[in-house]
């Protein structure tokens, strides 16, 4: 119980740094789809090249963030050098990833579309180098329970971004895409000075730490580097899966659409309206940065099973909450958005889905991380990709965005039917899936009636109504979990 609420603490900090800076971010989508027009494909263009970002990010990290958790929380292990081993590794494969980028800059940008930018692919290199290095020290002081740095970073970040933008874009009139990645690379830097004593206090906490044990003292130890890359290689096609499953829609999407500028405008409508649906990612996102170091280090408990059920079971009834929140209040929320992107508003409620899915999935993928078969998660997450993939290159020709929409639904949905199955064969836990299908079907059932019954109705009226099926459900929740403990 006592680690239960400390994920339900650590994940409000957690939450509400991610939550407020999801919400302060969202100030950009508004600025940006209203300064942007659609029809110049700009924003499409914003959302391209991030969608690359993300995935290099992955592929960067190499899987280390989970990794460094892993081999810290170890008895056997000296926490130190886990520490400088991994900031080495995740260094060294930035500097190269740099020297490639800049040194091939002409055939990357004519492969990619962007021989007129090469500005743009360069600064978001330089971009995402930044971030990777930055997952480390990010990881450490979540591994040290130090929430409120870590919170105050990320917010930090973002109110320079935003500060920044609303400057350029708002006060000064501008809608030059090209200020969007400068600002962005400026902040990003600045960020990377704030971790200085963090390397500091590690450096002079390994030497004393080395001295007390009469161990040698490595900044890089080789051996422990290869017992990682052993554990991390597959989290990292379980990450390279993972983040195509969120971003090959808006990689794919300018390549096999039949109009190369018209594919930037769908694009760009679609990308805004998904900002939309993101209080999703910013719930498992939250979940997960609380939830991830308390797993490795209750995986030594005798309760751990029921720990893990409940947690899914308090994730899911709080996301579906979130979902019925979302859709009750759409008459506002669509307002974020310039008028020339509301026609895509209609993909918010599907995305939602896939990314409810993709938190249940997460919470299904600790069994196979803590008896070490990280491989089953490369090949769920690969299945699943394969499926999005599939259905988008098909499909994105006729049904546009849409096909994005849902094959993120298929594509998250497979992977988490796969993690299930083969889990509780493996690792077998007792996960309620009555209670949780229970939850599941009234959340349908009330989605059809704001969807179905309230359509038409005046806004107000609309989300009045809508208010009242959302205290339904949480009456629900009280009656089913609150009230009997």
């Amino acid at each position: 119980m006592a680690n239960l609420k400390s994920l339900l603490k650590d994940t409000a900090v957690y939450g509400l740094s991610s939550i407020v800076g999801r919400f302060l971010n969202y100030l950009l989508v508004p600025l940006y789809t209203h300064v942007i027009s659609a029809a110049s494909g700009g924003y499409g263009i914003v959302t391209n090249l991030y969608a690359y970002v993300a995935l290099i990010l992955v592929i960067l990290t190499f899987g280390m963030e989970t990794t460094f958790f892993r081999f810290a929380n170890k008895d056997d292990e000296n926490p130190h050098c886990v520490f400088s081993t991994t900031v080495f590794m995740v260094s060294a494969l930035t500097a190269t990833f740099l020297a490639l980028t800049f040194g091939f800059i002409n055939p990357i940008s004519e492969a990619l579309g962007y021989v007129d930018h090469k500005d743009y692919i360069l600064m978001l290199a330089c971009v995402v180098a930044l971030d990777a290095f930055q997952a480390i020290p990010f990881s450490y002081l979540r591994y040290k329970k130090r929430p409120i740095k870590f919170a105050s970073l990320k917010l930090l970040f973002i109110i320079l971004n935003i500060s920044l933008n609303l400057i350029y874009y708002l006060w000064l009139g501008k809608d030059d895409v090209f200020y969007v990645f400068a600002f962005n690379l400026v902040c990003t830097g600045f960020i990377t000075f704030f971790f200085i004593p963090e390397f500091a206090h590690e450096h002079v906490a390994a030497r004393v730490y080395c001295k007390e044990k009469g161990i040698p003292f490595k900044i890089v130890d080789f051996t422990l580097l290869r017992r990682m890359f052993k554990y991390s290689w597959p989290i990292l096609v379980l990450g390279i899966a993972g983040i195509l499953n969120q971003t090959a829609d808006k990689i794919v999407f300018p390549l096999v659409y039949p109009d190369a500028h018209e594919g930037k405008v769908q694009l760009g409508i679609y990308g805004a309206c998904v900002k939309v649906a993101m209080i999703m990612a910013m719930i498992t996102q939250a979940f997960r940065y609380a939830y991830e170091p308390i797993v490795f280090a209750k995986s030594k408990d005798g309760d751990k099973k029921e720990y893990y059920a409940a947690a899914m079971k308090y994730f899911l009834i709080f996301t579906l909450l979130a979902f019925l929140c979302v859709i009750a209040y759409m008459p506002i929320l669509e307002k974020i958005l310039g008028g020339d992107y509301r026609e895509g508003m209609q993909v918010v409620p599907i995305v939602m889905a896939a990314e409810i899915m993709m938190g249940v999935y997460f919470n299904l993928s600790f069994w196979y991380k803590l008896i070490d078969k990280t491989i089953y998660g490369a090949w769920f997450s690969a299945a699943g990709c394969i499926v999005l993939l599939a259905i988008n290159y098909f499909f994105i020709p006729e049904y546009s965005y849409m096909a994005c929409a849902w094959g993120g639904v298929a594509g998250y949905g497979t992977a988490m039917v796969l993690s299930y199955v083969i889990g509780q064969k493996k690792y077998p836990i007792n996960y309620g899936l009555g209670r949780l299908a229970l939850y599941v079907c009234v959340t349908g059932a009330l989605y059809a009636v704001m969807h179905l019954v309230t359509e038409g109705m005046n806004d107000i009226l609309r989300m009045a109504l809508n208010t009242v099926l959302i205290m339904l459900y949480a009456g629900m929740v009280w009656a089913l979990e609150i009230r009997k403990r």
